[in-house]
Parts: structure tokens; C-alpha cells; sequence
């Protein structure tokens, strides 16, 4: 086996840092929610080419706005343990080049979206983008406590934007879907900002957790979680699903709600991050029923 040179070495890891700035794992997250809003909008599994068009796409657009979110937080991210590994903190990427890098991203993906699915699905992940950015990243992130509520909305618009690319236009459906991703992204990241609260507190971001009692910010956690389970219940009746999706429903529900109870009971950083895990599960597994669900009835 050939042993990798300096060079080589040196070029592998530049590629591996400049995907890290895209933030990979949340990329992941989002694209399970996009592919099953298409499939509701088709009634069925929808053309390949329109599904790896859309998937690309809504790649390159979420990692440009994570990286440019790096970008803007390179100096806090220096003062969070889970975050200080980072490209630009180690300095393996520059400011300058991350920035481009974020820009270029965009671009590519707005024409790549606007050309392969149409001009609204475009228009929704340049929308996703910039709201992610100006308003959650440089606006609301260090200066308010329901930050990543408001903030919600850029990660809740990629069901959209595969709905759009499908159906060239929004129903209600889509924006229960979309709905459904808004109400669920408070719990889950509360869960993990109350593993992490005091370091949120010393980088001066005012994160709930890191400003409000456990108790309290438990409270809310349980109350978006109920929340979130009648979203899920008024889609099933709107868009029509079926038995699938009420078990998946009604099963998930009940995980979720149970993992929020216990975190006000007990308000420690374990049972946070097991509802923070399970949040990952959650919206995983619902929206593979939410798409099972469509193209078994469509048979």
C-alpha cells in the first residue's frame, strides 16, 4: 500500500476541514426531511434526476450558510470546548477563504436549484440561507434568549423547498410540514444547549438554557413537545395519511413527550442529552413514515 505524501496529506486535510464547515451532520438532518416533502407532493417517489437535483441543491445551500455561520461565530466558537476544533479557530481555513467558499456555494446552488427545479425552489434555499445568517447568526444569536426559536425557520424551510421543486407552488400541507420542523427545533437544541449552558454563558451567548432556571427551560421544552405532537396530528389529517404515519406518530409522540417529562423532573444535563438524541431519532423516523407512508398507498 502507498503511503501518502506530505502534500497529499496536507490536501486531505484541507478537504476535510473545508467539509467540516459545512456542517455535515445538520446537512444530514435536513435532507431526511426534504426527500419525504417531496414525495408527499408527488403522491408517490418522485423522478430521480428531480430528487438528486433538489438533494444536491439543498447540500450546497445549507453548507454555505454553515460556513458562513462559522464565519461570523469564529470568535466565540474559540471559547466553547465543542467548538474550538473547528477550521478557522485552528486556523487550517482562513476567514477570507471561508467566506468565499460560503458565497461560491450559494451561488452554484441557486442555479443549480433555478435551472434543474424551478425558480421557487431556488428562491426558498437562498431565503433558508440568508434568514440563517443575518437574522439567527448576526441578528438574534447574542442578543436574545428565544434566538434559535425565531431562528427555527431557516432549518424548517428545506421541506418547502422540496416541495416547491415538485409542485412549483406551496399548499398547506407543506407548511404543516414545515410547521412540524419549527415547533420540534426548540426542544431539540435546548436539549443540547443545557448539556453545554455555562459555555454558551461564557461566550456570552444567551442561549435559554444558559439565562433561565432548568426548571424553567424544561417547562418550555415540555410545552413545545406537546406542541409538536398536535402538528403531527394535523397533518396526518390534512395531507391524508395513513395508518403508517398514525403509528409512527403516536408511538414517537409519546417518546418524545416521555423523554421532556422526564428532563422536568429531574433537570440534569444526562436526561437532556438522551432527549436531545432521541429528538434526532424523532424527526428522523417521522418523516421516513411520513414517506413510507405515501408510496405504500400509492401502489
Amino acid at each position: 500500500m502507498r503511503t501518502l505524501s506530505r502534500r497529499e496529506l496536507g490536501r486531505s486535510r484541507t478537504v476535510l476541514a473545508y467539509a467540516a464547515l459545512t456542517k455535515p451532520r445538520i446537512i444530514e438532518l435536513l435532507l431526511i426531511t426534504t426527500v419525504p416533502a417531496m414525495v408527499v407532493a408527488k403522491g408517490g417517489i418522485p423522478s430521480l434526476g428531480a430528487i438528486v437535483v433538489t438533494v444536491l441543491g439543498g447540500t450546497l445551500a445549507a453548507g454555505g450558510a454553515n460556513a458562513a455561520n462559522m464565519w461570523y461565530d469564529r470568535d466565540i466558537d474559540s471559547l466553547m470546548g465543542r467548538t474550538r476544533a473547528r477550521p478557522m479557530v485552528t486556523g487550517e481555513i482562513s476567514p477570507r477563504d471561508a467566506i468565499i467558499f460560503a458565497l461560491a456555494l450559494e451561488v452554484v446552488a441557486f442555479i443549480l436549484l433555478a435551472i434543474g427545479d424551478n425558480l421557487l425552489s431556488a428562491a426558498l434555499a437562498l431565503f433558508a440561507a440568508l434568514f440563517y445568517v443575518f437574522i439567527y447568526t448576526i441578528w438574534l444569536k447574542r442578543r436574545i434568549s428565544q434566538n434559535i426559536v425565531i431562528g427555527g425557520v431557516a432549518g424548517a424551510v428545506p421541506v418547502l423547498v422540496g416541495w416547491a421543486a415538485v409542485q412549483d407552488s406551496l399548499s398547506l400541507s407543506a407548511w404543516l410540514m414545515f410547521a412540524i420542523i419549527f415547533v420540534w427545533t426548540p426542544p431539540h437544541f435546548w436539549g443540547l444547549a443545557f448539556r453545554y449552558s455555562s459555555e454558551y454563558g461564557a461566550a456570552g451567548v444567551p442561549m435559554l438554557p444558559s439565562v433561565a432556571t432548568p426548571k424553567r427551560t424544561a417547562t418550555e421544552i415540555l410545552a413545545y413537545t406537546v406542541l409538536l405532537a398536535v402538528v403531527t396530528e394535523l397533518l396526518g389529517a390534512v395531507a391524508h395519511l395513513g395508518v403508517v404515519y398514525g403509528v409512527a406518530c403516536l408511538l414517537l409522540n409519546a417518546g418524545f413527550i416521555g423523554c421532556a417529562c422526564t428532563l422536568f423532573r429531574r433537570e440534569t444535563p444526562k436526561a437532556a442529552m438522551r432527549l436531545f438524541s432521541f429528538s434526532i431519532t424523532y424527526l428522523s423516523l417521522l418523516f421516513i413514515g411520513i414517506a413510507v407512508d405515501v408510496v405504500l398507498r400509492s401502489r
